[in-house]
């Protein structure tokens, strides 16, 4: 098993160079056809056009986007042919949430980053990230904007909590747990969000990742009901030397976690390493 379509998100953000080096080591790394796919925010033409004075603003934004997704593009292919990868680019006439989530479900990959909130050109879509991770049906792996990784899936984090979301996770990265060097399955005790009574174990989805050459091993953290699971995640990850989480998106309700919070938006706004989701 192993990923043979990567997609890879750019826009006029600072970190779009960055994003797509990450994006051309992991083609060469799986062997992969890559897509670059353009998408960056879109103001609403019509509330240009019935202000007085602003049709000529969004003709001039409009020139501005296209000479910067030419030149982006020109770059794209430029890299690829360099790394000698098979790929395409794309650029739909479309916002950002419907035209991702629809190319994306055609990758075995997607590659995001995260909202910079320093960077107005990192604005999309509202909550362009969250909102790919649920509409793609595919694992979004999202990039920090915050470093650049030196590596990126040689030493993971899988958390685990036996939900539905969590698996389809741990399996949606089978391809970066078999060439890891190390694989680390976390289940966090005595969270808040853990039912009464229960407890997870994660012997079993260990064993079965290690028949797809994983090296694994199995980590248990106890917490108290008020400390958050996505600072455990990350705490766990810094301390054993992780440059990856792969992690179930809205475990709980997503309307319980804009309310509460939760840890997919945790990660989502503090990650300091990439992070693989699946919901």
């Amino acid at each position: 098993m192993s990923y043979k379509s990567l997609l890879v998100h750019l826009d006029n953000s600072e970190r779009t160079p960055r994003r797509l080096d990450a994006a051309l080591q992991l083609a060469r790394h799986f062997g992969a056809h890559l897509t670059g796919l353009y998408a960056t925010y879109e103001p609403d033409s019509r509330a240009f056009f019935v202000m007085a004075g602003t049709a000529d603003y969004y003709a001039t934004h409009e020139r501005r986007r296209e000479q910067q997704r030419g030149a982006l593009e020109r770059v794209f292919h430029a890299e690829t042919r360099r790394a000698h990868i098979d790929a395409r680019f794309v650029s739909p006439n479309q916002p950002a949430n419907t035209s991702v989530p629809q190319h994306a479900r055609y990758a075995d990959l997607v590659i995001l980053g995260q909202t910079d909130p320093g960077d107005p050109e990192s604005y999309i879509d509202d909550n362009f990230v969250e909102y790919t991770v649920m509409a793609a049906g595919r694992p979004v792996l999202v990039l920090p904007y915050a470093g650049t990784p030196s590596t990126i899936g040689e030493r993971i984090l899988i958390a685990w909590d036996s939900g539905r979301e969590a698996a389809r996770a741990a399996y949606d990265a089978v391809p970066f747990l078999s060439r890891a060097k190390k694989c680390t399955v976390l289940t966090v005790r005595g969270s808040a969000g853990e039912p009464p009574g229960e407890r997870f174990c994660g012997a079993d989805i260990a064993l079965t990742l290690a028949r797809h050459d994983a090296a694994v091993d199995v980590l248990e953290v106890d917490t108290n009901k008020d400390t958050p699971v996505g600072d455990v995640l990350l705490s766990t990850a810094h301390n054993q030397g992780c440059d990856m989480i792969v992690m179930g998106a809205y475990g709980h309700s997503r309307w319980r976690e804009l309310v509460m919070g939760g840890a997919t938006r945790t990660l989502l706004q503090t990650m300091t390493l990439p992070v693989l989701m699946s919901r």
